[in-house]
């Protein structure tokens, strides 16, 4: 099965639940765009949906081009691939490759160019990750095991009582919550379109309601909804946009080459669990921060060993992947780890290949087996290309 049961849980971030906010109320589900509606849409998000900017600063960490370009191929179903066969074939806008700091391979499609942005999906609850690591290096949250409701204190007296950050970013908060698409009525449809009184965050009434299910920190269990509570936290915790933290925490001091767009809520919050757009190469400039151990600017953002922690194992139990969960990165190997979004969006990072590729993607459904059997041949032929 792969990835695909931890994809399909990814689907709820396009749903009416946890609802991003459409600048024209006539705007269709993002779940059923096809073809140039999605190419399109992907990478112009910002004018569909209501976003916050996260700014660069005035320079820009360099991507030097190696001498040595690689054009790999490699073997998927009985035949020979290319990557212009792969990416035709599979609609991706998008192949980065940067190995020990240079980009060794690039390519673009479906009408996309260096300039232009694409929306993440899931791949933005790895960075909102990282946003907490910078918040304990800056002594905004006290540490992983501090009560949530440290930080969100409306969640006191309610199942949350008692779990920790570390439970939350394992999604192991043992909170009852019911991730069923198809059911109108269950939490993931539900969560976020509650009413409530001015000043009230409808996501965090909507939690703060649900039952305990299971012991904190027993079980992994995936709740969409925790992801952006997530980034309430640490939004809380530092007093800030999640926008404005990452661009004082990642986007200036790292050099991004371009402004991002983070997509918020209802409340007008950025997602946690979603949707930061941003150009080809500066998702491979978030792989390479990742890569060099969180530093920007000279200074470490995160804590020393933040990035050993959140890219090991941290949990299994539940995880449907046999390597397991970190902190909301998937840990697909002992040898890779990865940040995810539906339709094909990836950043991979091999630590010891000092090897990042990232795939930003228009697939033609959410998830499926076949995609992410035909991505990990892909990924092997390219590592095999770049480290030989």
């Amino acid at each position: 099965m792969k990835r695909i049961i931890a994809a399909i849980a990814a689907l709820a971030i396009a749903t009416p639940a946890l609802a991003q906010t459409p600048i024209r109320p006539d705007t269709p589900s993002i779940l059923f765009w096809h073809g140039e509606q999605q190419a399109a849409g992907f990478r112009t998000i910002e004018t569909i949906y209501k976003t916050h900017v996260i700014r660069r600063g005035t320079k820009v960490h360099p991507l030097p081009v190696a001498a040595r370009q690689i054009d790999p191929t490699f073997q998927y179903q009985g035949k020979t691939w290319t990557v212009a066969d792969y990416m035709k074939a599979y609609r991706v806008s998008g192949l980065l490759v940067i190995k020990d700091g240079k980009v060794v391979m690039e390519r673009y499609g479906l009408g996309r160019g260096p300039h232009d942005r694409w929306t993440s999906f899931s791949v933005a609850k790895s960075l909102t990750s990282t946003l907490v690591g910078a918040a304990i290096q800056d002594g905004k949250i006290k540490s992983l095991n501090s009560p949530v409701t440290d930080y969100i204190p409306e969640l006191k007296g309610s199942a949350y009582e008692g779990v920790t950050v570390r439970q939350m970013l394992m999604m192991s908060s043992g909170v009852k919550w019911n991730e069923d698409y198809a059911d109108p009525k269950s939490d993931v449809a539900q969560a976020g379109q509650n009413t409530v009184p001015p000043g009230h965050d409808p996501m965090v009434d909507y939690l703060a309601k649900l039952p305990r299910a299971l012991t904190p920190g027993s079980k992994f269990h995936y709740n969409t909804g925790e992801t952006d509570l997530v980034g309430i936290l640490v939004s809380n915790a530092v007093g800030m946009p999640l926008a404005d933290y990452a661009s004082k925490k990642i986007w200036k001091p790292y050099g991004m080459e371009q402004d991002a767009v983070w997509m918020t809520d209802t409340a007008d919050r950025e997602r946690g669990g979603c949707c930061i757009s941003m150009t080809l190469r500066d998702y491979g400039r978030v792989g390479e921060f990742i890569l060099g151990g969180g530093r920007a600017g000279g200074k470490q953002v995160v804590p020393m060993d933040w990035v050993h922690e959140a890219t090991r194992v941290q949990i299994d139990n539940g995880s449907p992947k046999p390597g397991g969960y970190g902190y909301f990165w998937w840990i697909t190997s002992p040898e890779r780890f990865d940040a995810e979004g539906i339709f094909g969006q990836s950043i991979t990072v091999y630590p010891k290949d000092k090897l990042v590729i990232v795939q930003n993607a228009a697939w033609p459904t959410a998830v499926g087996d076949e995609l992410y059997l035909a991505e990990d041949a892909m990924l092997a032929g390219v590592r095999k290309a770049a480290v030989k």
